[in-house]
Order: structure tokens, then sequence, then C-alpha cells
């Protein structure tokens, strides 16, 4: 697979990632270089590991996983983006100040959410007999990095918008979930 190709693929796979970064800084206003290092570290490490773990899996295993892999990512991003929302309502109201996604199950609920299309990827090229460790890594890589821009352009937006970019930050996160489903829906 030409080189052009698998970057024009790992952009793609890069956007959930990219766009879930967003969300996640908006909450975090400030974001350190530990938790920048911890999203960017598991979204590529997720993103590398889920083609692997697809083109491991082999062409059986794909026509189950398709049949429920964008519920999956629907119901995590939107559980994601529904507790976004609701912890925002509660620092409205003087309560607890909200979790950090960076961190915790919340953490890993992300990362899986947004690599799920990786996964797709990887069982598609062990149909198509495509060697996978090269792609992999690159795949990894351009998701870190994308990781890494969306946590500096959604802290910006929650330093200067506050609260109401949390709760766009959980709709985002609700709607990614309705468009994978959606584009699934449509045989996409």
């Amino acid at each position: 697979m030409p080189f052009i190709e698998i970057l024009a693929v790992a952009l793609a796979l890069a956007m959930d990632a990219f766009a879930v970064a967003i969300a996640s800084s908006v909450t975090l206003r400030r974001v350190s270089a530990r938790q920048s290092f911890r999203l960017s570290f598991h979204f590529g490490l997720f993103q590398f590991l889920m083609p692997v773990v697809g083109w491991l899996a082999g062409v059986e295993l794909v026509r189950w996983l398709s049949a429920y892999d964008h519920w999956a990512a629907f119901g995590l991003l939107s559980f994601i983006g529904a507790k976004m929302i609701v912890e925002s309502r509660r620092k409205e109201k003087g309560k607890a100040p909200s979790a950090d996604p960076t961190r915790g199950v919340t953490l890993v609920v992300l990362s899986v959410a947004t690599s799920m299309d990786a996964l797709a990827v990887g069982l598609s090229f062990g149909m198509l007999h495509v060697a996978v460790w090269a792609p992999a890594v690159i795949i990894g890589l351009v998701a870190a990095g994308a990781t890494l821009v969306g946590l500096r352009i959604g802290a910006r937006l929650g330093e200067r918008f506050g609260r109401r970019m949390e709760v766009l930050g959980g709709l985002v996160l609700v709607a990614i979930g309705i468009a994978i489903v959606v584009e699934h829906m449509r045989g996409g």
C-alpha cells in the first residue's frame, strides 16, 4: 500500500481522536503536559493496536464485529458526552468538579471508542493481505499528533467560553457517536 494512501487512512482515522481531544480539553481548560501525554499516548497506542488486532482477528470475526462496532462506539461516546453535559451543569450549580478525561476508566473508554474504526481497517488489511505493521505505526503516530493539536484547540476554547464549551463538547461526542451509526446504516 503506497505511503500516501496509508497517510490518508491515518488522517481519516485520526479525526475522531482530534474531535474527542477538543471536547475533552474543553472540560479541563488548562491542559498540563502530563495530561497531553496521557491522552495522546493512549489514543495513539489504541489507534496503533486496533489495526493489528483486527488484522490478526481475520476474516471470520469481521462479520460479527461489523454488526456491533458502530453501536459500541456510539454507546461509549454518548455515555462520556452525556457525563460531560451533566458535570457542566453541576459545576454551574457549584457542585463537584468534573473528572479528568485523561485518567482512569474515562481515558480507556475514550481510547476504545475513538479506535473502533481502526479495528475495522485492520480487518480489511487482513482480508486484502496488506502488511499491517508500517500502517499501524503511521496510524498511531498521526492519531497521537492529531490528539495533541485537538487538546490545544479545546483548551483555548474552554478558557475563552467556559462551561458552554463543555456542554458543546459533550454534544459533539454524542454527535460523533450518532454519525458513526448513521454512516454504518448507509453502508459506509
